[in-house]
């Protein structure tokens, strides 16, 4: 769907493409958050100094992430993801003691990659 298929609405409160331009800046700061921290994981997975038992749980939430059997289905707009990025939220946080500045960098920097 482009502006050019949206029938402009303008009042003094509401603006379709102010919705709409809030909305797309809402998802991209969401998608580039979850994006960079996935990345963070894969990261800490291809690092030869983390150990085994420390990747079979980065494995476990890269896993839940990829496969579509999940708590709340990926489909649904708005809240399809929100299990998703629980569990690699969790997963960030219990490993913070094996996440190295070098790793956090490596992260951003391919999340620019993808973002621009």
């Amino acid at each position: 769907m482009n502006n050019s298929d949206i029938n402009i609405k303008e009042t003094n409160t509401f603006s379709d493409n102010r919705f709409l331009s809030k909305l797309k800046k809402v998802f991209t700061i969401a998608g580039r958050g979850l994006t960079e921290k996935l990345l963070l994981l894969y990261n800490l997975m291809i690092d030869p100094e983390i150990p085994k038992n420390v990747k079979l749980i980065i494995a476990s939430g890269l896993s839940y992430f990829i496969l579509p059997f999940d708590s709340i289905p990926d489909f649904l707009v708005g809240i399809g993801f929100s299990d998703d990025l629980a569990v690699i939220l969790g997963i960030v946080y219990m490993l913070t003691t094996h996440i190295t500045e070098s790793h956090k960098q490596k992260a951003k920097e391919m999340t620019e990659k993808i973002f621009g």
